[in-house]
C-alpha cells in the first residue's frame, strides 16, 4: 500500500471503533449509572465503576485491536486526541457528564492522551505494534483493576496498596507475554508509580510515561 492508501484504510477502520467508544460512553454507561443509582448505589461509587468500565471496554479492547487492524500509529493517536477534546469540553462548559465525570479532575482526558501518545511513541521507536500497546494496556486493564478492587473494598477513590497488588497481577503477565523481561520491569514500575499524582499529572500519565521510557531503554 502507498502511504495515502494506508492512511485512508486506517481512517476507515477507525470510524466504527470511534462510534463504538461514543456508544459505550454515551449510552451503555449512562444507562448503567441510572440503573445502579436506582438500586441505591452511591453516586461516587457508580461513577468510579463507570470510569473503569470505560477503561476496559474502550481503551483496553481497542488497544488489543490496534496491532491487528492498523498499519501505522498516527490514526489511533489522532482519534485519541479527538476523544480527549470531546471529554474535555464538558469540563470547560462546567457541565460534566455526571455518569462518569467529576468536577474535581479531568483524568479521563489524560487517559485519552496517554493512550494515544504512548502507542505513537513506542511504535515509532520500537517498530513493534504489539510492544507499542503495552502502556495503553497498563492504563486500561491494570489501572481498572486497581479502581475496581479499591472501590469494592472502600467505596471511594483511594490509593490503597491493595489496588496495586491487583494491578500487578494484571500487568506483569501482560508485560511478560508481550515484551519479556522489559515488559515485566515496565509493569512493576508502572504499578509503583500508579500510587502517585502531581496536580494535572495523574496516574494515567505517570504509568504511560514510565512504562514507555522503560520499554525504550530496555529495547
Amino acid at each position: 500500500m502507498t502511504s495515502l492508501k494506508v492512511f485512508v484504510f486506517d481512517f476507515a477502520i477507525a470510524i466504527p471503533l470511534f462510534i463504538y467508544v461514543l456508544l459505550v460512553v454515551s449510552i451503555f454507561t449512562r444507562r448503567l449509572y441510572s440503573y445502579l443509582i436506582g438500586k441505591g448505589f452511591r453516586k461516587n461509587v457508580v461513577v468510579y465503576y463507570n470510569r473503569k468500565i470505560i477503561h476496559i471496554s474502550t481503551g483496553g479492547f481497542i488497544a488489543l485491536l490496534v496491532p491487528i487492524l492498523f498499519k501505522e500509529p498516527f490514526t489511533p493517536f489522532v482519534f485519541a486526541i479527538i476523544l480527549a477534546f470531546i471529554t474535555l469540553y464538558p469540563h470547560i462548559k462546567g457541565k460534566e457528564l455526571e455518569w462518569f465525570q467529576t468536577k474535581d479532575n479531568v483524568y479521563e482526558v489524560n487517559f485519552c492522551i496517554a493512550w494515544g501518545a504512548s502507542i505513537l511513541v513506542l511504535w515509532l521507536f520500537l517498530n513493534n505494534p504489539w510492544k507499542s500497546i503495552i502502556p495503553a494496556l497498563f492504563i486500561s486493564f491494570g489501572d481498572a483493576a486497581t479502581g475496581i478492587v479499591r472501590n469494592a473494598v472502600f467505596g471511594r477513590r483511594t490509593k490503597h496498596w491493595i489496588g496495586n497488588l491487583a494491578m500487578a497481577a494484571v500487568t506483569i503477565p501482560m508485560g511478560y507475554f508481550l515484551a519479556g523481561f522489559a515488559g515485566v520491569v515496565a509493569a512493576i514500575l508502572a504499578t509503583f508509580v500508579e500510587r502517585f499524582e502531581f496536580g494535572y499529572i495523574d496516574d494515567n500519565a505517570l504509568i504511560a510515561i514510565t512504562s514507555t521510557i522503560t520499554l525504550i531503554a530496555l529495547k
